[in-house]
C-alpha cells in the first residue's frame, strides 16, 4: 500500500534526522557554556522588556492625570488671583491646595516610574550588548564544531530534502496528522506489529484489527495510542 510504504519511509527519515540533531546537539562545554549565556540573556531581555512595556504603558495613564491635575491646579490659582471677598479668597486658597496635594500625589509615582524606565532601558542595553558578545563568540565556536561535523551537516541536509518529497507524495492532511502526532508521541508515528500488540505503547490488539492489518487494503491505527501500524 503506498501510502503506508511513504509513511514508513518518512518515519525512518525523520528518526535519522532525530539522531544527527542529538549529535549536533550535543555541544562540547566551552560552547555549552556560550549556548547558556545567550539563552539566560535573550530571557532577562524578555523579562525586562515586558517590564518596560508595562512602566511605560503606565507612564501614559500617569501623565494624562498629571495633564489633568495641572489644569485643576491652574484653574484654582487663577481662581485665587481673580477672588477680592476674604471669605472666597480663603475658600479659594483651600481649593488650591487641594488641587497641589492632589498634583503632587499624582506627581510622585510618575516619577518613579520614569526612574523605573530608565533603569530598565540602561539594563537592557547591557544585556543586548552582553548577548551579542556571547552570540558573536557562539557563532564563531559554532561554526569550527559544525566544519569537524560536516558528513552530520551534510546528511542533515539530504535527509531533509528527502523528507519535503516524500511528504510531496501525501495529502496535506495526512502530513499534518503525521507531524501531530509526532509531536504527540515523542517523534514515533509509524510502528511494528509485535507478537500482536502495539509496539509503540504495548496494548494488545484485537482481532478484527489483526485482520486488516493482514489485508493490507487501508492504512491502520492502534485504537490505545493512534499510532500508524504495520505488520513487520
Amino acid at each position: 500500500m503506498e501510502p503506508l510504504i511513504t509513511l514508513r519511509d518518512l518515519q525512518s527519515t525523520l528518526d535519522y534526522l532525530a539522531t544527527i540533531h542529538r549529535e549536533l546537539s550535543a555541544l562540547p562545554p566551552d560552547l555549552a557554556v556560550l549556548d547558556a549565556r545567550v539563552k539566560a540573556a535573550e530571557k532577562q531581555i524578555a523579562e525586562k522588556t515586558k517590564a518596560l512595556e508595562t512602566a511605560r504603558a503606565q507612564i501614559l495613564v500617569k501623565s494624562k492625570e498629571m495633564i489633568q491635575a495641572q489644569k485643576d491646579e491652574d484653574r484654582a490659582r487663577a481662581a485665587v488671583k481673580s477672588t477680592s471677598q476674604k471669605l472666597h479668597y480663603t475658600a479659594a486658597i483651600r481649593e488650591l491646595d487641594e488641587k497641589e496635594r492632589l498634583k503632587a500625589s499624582v506627581a510622585r509615582p510618575l516619577k518613579v516610574l520614569e526612574t523605573a524606565v530608565q533603569t530598565l532601558e540602561q539594563a537592557l542595553a547591557g544585556l543586548e550588548e552582553e548577548r551579542a558578545v556571547a552570540q558573536a563568540q557562539f557563532d564563531e565556536l559554532h561554526t569550527i564544531f559544525l566544519d569537524e561535523h560536516a558528513n552530520q551537516v551534510e546528511g542533515r541536509k539530504v535527509l531533509r530534502a528527502k523528507q519535503a518529497a516524500l511528504e510531496t507524495k501525501l495529502t496535506a492532511a495526512e502530513v499534518a496528522r503525521f507531524h501531530r502526532l509526532a509531536a504527540a508521541r515523542q517523534g514515533r508515528v509509524v510502528v511494528a506489529v509485535e507478537n500482536g500488540a502495539c509496539s509503540g505503547c504495548n496494548v494488545k490488539l484485537r482481532g478484527p484489527i489483526l485482520f486488516q492489518l493482514k489485508e493490507g487494503k487501508d492504512l491502520i491505527t492502534c485504537e490505545s495510542c493512534q499510532r500508524i501500524l504495520f505488520l513487520s
